[in-house]
Parts: structure tokens; sequence; C-alpha cells
């Protein structure tokens, strides 16, 4: 069933009033020059049915990525879709485009199943599901999809008045799907899930998850993410009817945030870390065969895991998830604020440059993620301040976004996959259209109106 959701924008969900920008130096300038290439761009980003695909879908665009589904890059690609179809689109446009953004969900929840697992990319030629995991190998020991499958659908969704009877079909594997991650990769001790390896996590060589052993990596990303999977999953139960399934998701969710803030902040440096859980068992056992631990058996450790203490962007989603105390929040946007760490001229370095391990290198094979800027770290970090009242930094960071972008379609005529922290330079694959189109929704914001958000 496709639900009629493009008769009128009151379903749009929409930034909080409360955190309208002034109008002050608005860019306009720059705004118009993204605007105009964005609006005469967007329609590279669909991709017909076919092949795997059962249904329409969203690719990043650029020739490296030009026919395949991305997991987050769909659904954030989604959010910046919607803010352009908010302008002059046609109802007809409109109305293509809403198959191409349920298609996104529903393709992933086709190869979903009873073990939850489901693939991280798809391909037009992926093959069945049973293959698909035959190539994973294990499929308990490697990465899948990110846990924002529910977030998109809550997204359409809610954009819809409430409307989710477009899910209900599939409403069983998304729940598997989140199942799966509860009882394969979530951290007994702590309550805090991890990444099985470092594939595919996203945010590929971030050093607190890069090349580490198995199942070690108890990811403030993944965990911020998993957070909202968990509310988003709750709200599409209640939506369908299914009160009582919806309650065990959001108890679930307030268990992880409790944990998160147990576990992840450090009050010391005032920002979200990771946590190592690489540590040796203990089981209360004395007199074990182990030596060390028969030798530490006076006093164990009663800790569960190690804080992480590197600079990672990812610790400012805390308040893009809404997990930070407003306490927290004040002092993590200190940390934002520091030109030696994050604060770079053209937005958020994805890693501090204090760290030993910054590298801004060109890399596909991992992409780099160890300082460079990206238009999705950008856009996550401007919502969590937006979220806490943080309007000058979001402002800033906004203005410094736009000029990114603006100049980037001035000189090149498309946008690039990540920029150099302090020039601005470009760094590879043009054309990468996908979550860089967010740009759009924090310039709306910039010029006063109401952007469309995620869930």
């Amino acid at each position: 069933m496709i639900p009629r959701i493009w008769t009128a924008l009151s379903g749009l969900l929409l930034f909080p009033a409360i955190g309208l920008a002034a109008e002050e130096n608005v860019p306009a300038r720059e705004i118009a020059v993204i605007r105009e290439h964005v609006q005469r761009d967007w329609q590279g980003m669909l991709r017909d049915e076919g092949g795997a695909f059962r249904f329409p879908f969203l690719t990043p665009g650029s020739a490296q990525y030009g026919d395949i589904l991305w997991d987050w890059d769909s659904w954030l690609s989604d959010v910046a879709l919607r803010q352009v179809l908010a302008g002059n689109a046609t109802p007809e446009e409109k109305a293509k485009a809403l198959k191409h953004e349920q298609g996104c969900v529903l393709n992933f929840l086709h190869y979903g199943g009873f073990d939850g697992w489901v693939p991280i990319i798809l391909q037009r030629k992926s093959g069945a599901r049973k293959e698909l995991m035959a190539q994973a190998g294990d499929t308990y020991a490697t990465n899948m999809h990110k846990p924002c499958l529910a977030q998109h659908a809550a997204f359409l969704t809610r954009l819809n008045g409430g409307d989710a009877e477009w899910l209900r079909e599939a409403l069983f594997p998304l729940q598997a799907f989140v199942n799966r991650y509860k009882a394969h990769q979530r951290h007994a001790a702590t309550g805090l899930y991890f990444w099985n390896d470092d594939t595919a996590i996203g945010v590929d060589n971030d050093p607190a998850t890069f090349m580490r052993p198995p199942k070690s990596s108890g990811s403030i990303f993944l965990n911020c993410l998993m957070y909202r999977e968990l509310l988003a999953l709750a709200y599409l139960g209640g939506r369908l009817g299914q009160g009582e399934i919806a309650a065990q998701y959001q108890r679930d969710a307030e268990e992880l945030k409790a944990a998160v803030q147990k576990h992840c902040w450090d009050e010391r440096d005032g920002f979200f870390y990771s946590v190592d859980l690489n540590l040796l068992p203990y089981e209360g056992k004395p007199f074990t065969a182990d030596p060390k631990i028969r030798l530490h058996a006076g006093y164990p450790r009663d800790y569960d895991c190690l804080i992480q203490r590197i600079d990672v962007w990812s610790g400012f989603l805390a308040l893009w998830a809404e997990i930070a105390t407003p306490e927290q929040a004040q002092r993590v946007v200190e940390r934002y604020r520091d030109a030696r760490t994050f604060n770079a001229p053209y937005g958020v370095r994805t890693l501090s440059k204090l760290e030993k391990m910054y590298n801004v290198r060109a890399s596909g094979n991992p992409s780099m993620w160890t300082g460079p800027i990206w238009g999705v770290s950008n856009y996550l970090v401007f919502r969590g301040l937006l979220k806490y009242g943080f309007r000058d930094e979001a402002r800033e960071l906004a203005d410094k976004t736009i000029r990114l972008f603006a100049r980037d379609f001035e000189r090149f005529g498309a946008l690039h996959e990540y920029y150099l922290p302090e020039s601005g330079e470009p760094v590879l694959n043009r054309g990468f259209q996908n979550w860089n189109y967010l740009v759009l929704n924090m310039a709306v914001w910039r010029e006063g109106g109401e952007p469309v958000a995620e869930f």
C-alpha cells in the first residue's frame, strides 16, 4: 500500500521552531548556488527496480556508487531528498520519489528473515539471500546492516501522519533485525552494543574499531544509532497497534541510554567515548587452571570495559541521539569549539588534530575518517547542537558547510565524498550526492525556515 502523503506539507517532520536561526549574515549567494545545483541534479539519485531490487531505490551517486543500495546512505539521503522535494518539485516528481524512498526500506527487508540478518549493501546483480549469506561467511562474526532501518521507516511513517500500513507486512523482519543485534551484538556485562568486526562500519577507519579484535568495540557511534533505532521501532509498533511490543523496545532504549551514560561518558574529559570490551573473563573461580587468573583471585577486576579516550567526532552523536544531559552537552560543546581539536575552517574534523592517528590522505578502502571533513558528520553535529540550543555554534557550522559545498559546485559542478579540513579541497569521488545534500536542510534553517529532519 502506497500512502498518499504528498497532499499537504503539514505532516513534515520539522526542526522545532525554537531552533530557527536568525536571518543576519545569511550566506544567500552560496545558498542560491547550492539550491540551483541540487534542484537540478537530485533525480540522479533515483534508480528503478530490477534484478535484486524488487522496488526502486536511492543511490549515493558518482560512478563508484552508481547502482548500489547502501544502508545508512539511503536513510540520510532520503532526509535530504525530502528537503529538496519540499521546494518546487511537481506532484508527479513527489509521487515518483516516494516509491524510491519506501523501496530503500522494503528492498532491505525483502532480504531479511527469521534470523534477522540483513545485508549492508545490495547490488542489482546480488543473488538470493542464501548466496549473500554464504559470501559473508559466518554472519555472526561479520557486520550486517547498521541500525538505521527502523529509523528510516519511522521517518517516512511520521511524515505520513503516522500511517505505517505500508510497512505492516515487513514489520516482522524489521523486529528480527533489531532482535538479532540485542541477542548477538550486545555485551551482557555493560549493556552496550558492539561491532562484530571492522568491516563496513560506516566510519571505516575509526581508530576505536579499525583493525581491533573482533567483538571488542563498544562504539559510541553504534550505540547512539542503536538508541534511536530502538525508539524508532517502539514508535512503529505503536503505530501498528502493537503497544505491548512497543513497550519492550522502549525499555530496551532506556536501558541502553543508561548504559551509555554509565560507561561511555567521561567526566574527566567531558566527552562521550567508545569503550574497549576486550578484557579477559573472570568467572569467580580462583582455583582455575589459568595461572594468571589464579594470581589475581584476591581481587579480580570489578569493571566491565575500559574507556577509549580517542577524540572521534562520533562522541558528538550523544547530542544528536539526545542521550546527553544538558550539563554534559555544555561540556561536549566546549570540545567542539576548540580549533586545536575538532573545529576546522570547513567543519568538524572526524578525528581530533591532536590525535597521533590524525591522517587526511586520500583512500577509498577504507574511506578516511581520521580527520577529513564529511558532509554527514557536519550535519549530524549541527543537528545535535540545535537539539540542545547551541544556536551560535550551529550557525557557524552551517555556514562553513554551505561555503564548502557552494565552492565545490562552482568549481567542479558537483560535490565530492570528503574534504580537507584546512583548505576545503575535495579529496575524491566527484559526483557524490548522497547525504551531502543535507546541506540544503542546513541552508533552510539558516534562512529562518523549518527544515525536514530525521526521526
